[in-house]
């Protein structure tokens, strides 16, 4: 059974159907209205693929007393391999 947001892009994209078909009536076989009729086109089949889908469950409830114990001991350098640090450039031990 679709939900309430489902049902809601449904019908607007029904909407945007309408205007598209408005758009091509009033400028023809233009490049921008056939981009438009193709992103309906993509809009209205993620919608159906939504449709058909299974909601995620929804996010279990922090517990509280739920103890996460993180290790202050040193991560593998090996988990570092290739990787860049954002804005700053490639990690390198070497320039420590």
């Amino acid at each position: 059974m679709p939900t309430t947001e489902i049902a809601n892009l449904r019908r607007a994209i029904g909407q945007l159907r309408q205007c598209i078909s408005a758009l091509e009536n009033q400028y023809g076989d233009a490049t921008v209205v056939r981009r438009l009729a193709n992103d309906l086109e993509r809009l209205h089949i993620d919608a159906e693929d939504l449709g058909a889908a299974m909601p995620a469950p929804a996010p279990r409830a922090a517990d509280p007393r739920e103890v996460v114990v993180v290790p202050d001991t040193p991560y593998d350098p090996d988990l570092w391999r290739g990787a860049d640090d954002e804005g700053v450039g490639g990690y390198h031990p070497h320039h420590r």
